[in-house]
């Protein structure tokens, strides 16, 4: 399925190999084998994957495990060039997708389905422990798939499904790990940083487009055709998830790609998208790039654009200076795409922020079903 600006392969619980059904080796080796991973090349051949952070991806529904929702969400982000699967963070994308396909897969009760209008998914996502809300246009009984919503990185329009990330900080609270909206975050060979870390959505570094040498205009190629640039942005993150607490030590971070994300910012200025589409400072609050498993995202993650409406409704954060600074619970960035609008409604209590929900618009749709194939001797 495609969700958002991401793409994956979507399977229920109950349709694994009996030894994949639980978690531990033989489930990795069997999404691994899959998707086409570990690949030397880096292109995926052997397997549905696509080589990119974007598309190789893979998600297990199942039966709810808690009261008062519709299905358990559990995503896998599958290295391309080396034999892990990532199960430390959510796909904000694929989550468009996952209400679709509960829907489809019989995990939502028919009560609960209308004819025509909208089918609400309340979906647990197990990597985070949260309550995502999914909002599903159906019409005559079935999911609708097409539609006039257009999403700057994905080719065609499509039904646009509207996702509420319900209280997206840490479950323990600590929305900002350091106790700082801003760190000096000390990068070997980089040098000291202004730095926002922030766990909503998922763990995510913002800093400074300028203090790195970028203008936060910049597309793929600029950043992922430069070696230099890419171990730059390795080494910001792996610092910077030892600060966040998410790692002891450097080197574990190699193991651990998926989370955190790192990010620049700068103010709004007019850019050509990698589409040739014109972006104009005056329709955008705030330019950001994120990098994915090591390479600059095309467009923007669905988690990392749920920190960014996060920070950006904190006064004081990168993200909000960049944007005007101030209170505001909207926010439109622009990325290599195009642009996207996000929301978040945050609040500060007894000294600690804590939001309460982080809104954004994606569309999905069903590309492929059926049988994959893979070695029987693969898990």
């Amino acid at each position: 399925m495609r969700g958002g600006t991401s793409k994956g392969v979507f399977f229920r619980l109950q349709d694994l190999p009996e030894p994949c059904q639980v978690p531990g080796e033989a489930r990795d080796k069997l999404l691994l084998r899959v998707i086409g991973s570990p690949d030397p090349y880096e292109k995926q051949i052997d397997g549905l994957g696509n080589a990119t952070s974007s598309t190789s991806k893979t998600v297990i529904l199942a039966a709810p495990t808690q009261p008062d929702h519709d299905v358990d969400y559990l995503f896998g982000q599958v290295s391309i060039d080396k034999p892990f699967v990532d199960w430390s963070g959510n796909c904000g994308n694929l989550t468009a997708a996952v209400g679709a396909f509960a829907i489809n897969g019989g995990f939502v009760a028919k009560d609960r389905i209308p004819d025509n209008g909208i089918c609400t998914v309340r979906i647990w996502q197990a990597n985070i422990q949260k309550t995502i809300v999914a909002h599903v246009p159906i019409t005559n009984g079935e999911v609708q798939e097409t539609g006039d919503f257009e999403l700057d990185g994905v080719t065609f329009p499509a039904a646009e499904v509207k996702i509420e990330f319900m209280d997206p900080a840490d479950g323990e609270g600590a929305m900002f790990p350091t106790g700082n909206l801003v760190d000096d975050l000390e990068v070997p060979g980089v040098g000291s940083l202004k730095a926002t870390m922030i766990n909503a959505g998922i763990p995510t570094i913002f800093v400074n487009a300028e203090d790195i040498g970028y203008k936060g205009t910049e597309l793929q190629n600029d950043i992922n055709s430069d070696p230099k640039a890419l171990a730059m942005f390795e080494t910001i993150r792996a610092h910077g998830a030892v600060k966040m607490g998410l790692i002891k030590d450097v080197a574990e971070a190699a193991n651990r790609q998926h989370t955190p994300k790192v990010a620049f910012v700068a103010k709004p200025v007019d850019y050509v998208s990698s589409s040739g589409k014109q972006i104009n400072a005056a329709d955008i609050n705030v330019l950001v790039r994120a990098l994915s498993m090591g390479k600059l995202h095309h467009a923007m993650m669905g988690t990392a654009a749920v920190a960014i409406a996060t920070a950006s409704a904190i006064p004081g954060t990168l993200v909000n200076l960049a944007a005007g600074g101030g209170d505001r619970t909207e926010v439109t960035f622009g990325h290599p795409s195009g642009t996207l609008g996000v929301g978040a409604e945050a609040k500060e209590v007894n000294g600690q922020w804590t939001a309460t929900k982080a809104i954004m618009s994606r569309s999905a749709r069903i590309i492929m079903e059926g049988w994959v194939r893979v070695p029987g001797d693969c898990f």
